[in-house]
C-alpha cells in the first residue's frame, strides 16, 4: 500500500526543475545523502535511494545545474532479494561542483551547514527544504494518524539551520530535537504541515491532506458531540432514578399524600414521566410551568423528606 508520504515525494518529483534552483535543491541532497568514495585512485559522488522517482530527480538536477549526464546505476539488495536500489554516481568535476554547492572546501573540508546564500534567499530555501524533504522527510497520513512532518539531519547545525529555514521566511513554527543517531526537525501542527507542503511545491499533497484534516477534525467534533450528549443523557437518567426511589421510598413509608401539595403534584408526574429531564419536567409538571431552579428545590425538599425516613429506619 503506498503511503501518503510515498505520494507527496511522488509530486515533488514530478515538479519541473527549475535552472535557476536546481543547484539549492541539489546542495540538500548533497549534503544529506552523498558520499564521497575512492575508486582506481578516481573520487566520485553516490548518492544512493530506493524510489527511481528521487535517482531520475537528482539525474535531473545535476544535468541542469551542470550539464553532466552522472550514471545510474540500478542493483537488487542481497539481503531483502526484492528492493531495487538506485544509486546515481558522479564522476566529472567532484570537487569543482561540491564547492560550487558550498558542501565542500579544500581549507574547511566537509561543510555540514547551509550556505548563506540560500539562507538569505526566500526562493533558494524554498528549493532547499524540498531536497531536504526528499532526502530525508516524511509526514504522517492526517487521516489515520496524528499530525506530524519532520527531516532527519545527521548533523545537530544543520538540524537548526533547518529549523532557522523554515521559522525565519515561513513561520512553520518548526521544533527540533535530538535522535539517538541523529537530529530532527519536525512540525506538530495541521495548519504548518499545509503550509509546507504548499512551500515545497506539492499543491496536490496539500489540498488531500486539507480535505482529509477537515473532515478528520469534522469527525472529532461529531464523537465530541455525541459523547456530551451521552453523558448528559446519563447524567439525567441517573438524576431521574434517584428521585424516583426518593419518591417510591416516601409512598411506600408514609404515602405521597403526607408531602405538601405542591411536592405531591411533582412526586406523581415524576413516577408517571421517569424519563423526562428536569427542564421537561418543569415545563409540563401541573401546577407549572415553573423554572428549573424552582422544580429542582422542590425535589431537594423531595430527597429531605426521603432521607428522615432512610435514617429512621
Amino acid at each position: 500500500m503506498v503511503s501518503y508520504a510515498s505520494d507527496v515525494k511522488k509530486e515533488l518529483t514530478s515538479l519541473p526543475v527549475h535552472p535557476e534552483h536546481a543547484k539549492a535543491e541539489l546542495a540538500a541532497f548533497l549534503r544529506m545523502n552523498g558520499v564521497l568514495s575512492l575508486r582506481d585512485r578516481q573520487f566520485s559522488l553516490d548518492i544512493t535511494t530506493e524510489n527511481p522517482a528521487i535517482a531520475r530527480r537528482i539525474f535531473s538536477l545535476i544535468k541542469t545545474a551542470y550539464d553532466i549526464e552522472p550514471l545510474l546505476i540500478v542493483s537488487k539488495k542481497m539481503k531483502l532479494k526484492k528492493n531495487y536500489q538506485y544509486l546515481v554516481r558522479l564522476k566529472k568535476n567532484v570537487y569543482e561542483i561540491l564547492e560550487d554547492l558550498d558542501v565542500f572546501n579544500k581549507e574547511k573540508g566537509f561543510i555540514t551547514g547551509i550556505p548563506d546564500k540560500i539562507m538569505n534567499s526566500d526562493q533558494r530555501a524554498m528549493s532547499y527544504l524540498r531536497g531536504a524533504f526528499l532526502a530525508a522527510g516524511s509526514v504522517n497520513n492526517p487521516e489515520t494518524s496524528r499530525y506530524h512532518l519532520e527531516i532527519y539531519s545527521l548533523y545537530q547545525n544543520h538540524n537548526d539551520e533547518l529549523a532557522e529555514l523554515m521559522n525565519k521566511y515561513f513561520y512553520l513554527n518548526a521544533k527540533k530535537t535530538k535522535r539517538r543517531n541523529g537530529y530532527i526537525v519536525y512540525l506538530k501542527e495541521a495548519e504548518k504541515i499545509g503550509d509546507f507542503l504548499h512551500i515545497v511545491g506539492a499543491v496536490n499533497a496539500m489540498l488531500s491532506f486539507e480535505d482529509l484534516r477537515i473532515m478528520r477534525d469534522m469527525r472529532n467534533s461529531v464523537n465530541r458531540l455525541v459523547n456530551c450528549d451521552t453523558a448528559n443523557l446519563k447524567k439525567t437518567a441517573n438524576a431521574a432514578a434517584k428521585q424516583v426511589e426518593d419518591i417510591q421510598l416516601i409512598e411506600s413509608n408514609i404515602g405521597l399524600d403526607d408531602l405538601p401539595e405542591k411536592l405531591s403534584i411533582l412526586a406523581r408526574f415524576r413516577l408517571e414521566n421517569p424519563e423526562l429531564s428536569l427542564k421537561e419536567v418543569a415545563a409540563r409538571v401541573p401546577d407549572g410551568p415553573l423554572s428549573k431552579s424552582g422544580v429542582n428545590h422542590r425535589f431537594h425538599k423531595i430527597h429531605e423528606f426521603a432521607e428522615k425516613i432512610r435514617n429512621n429506619e
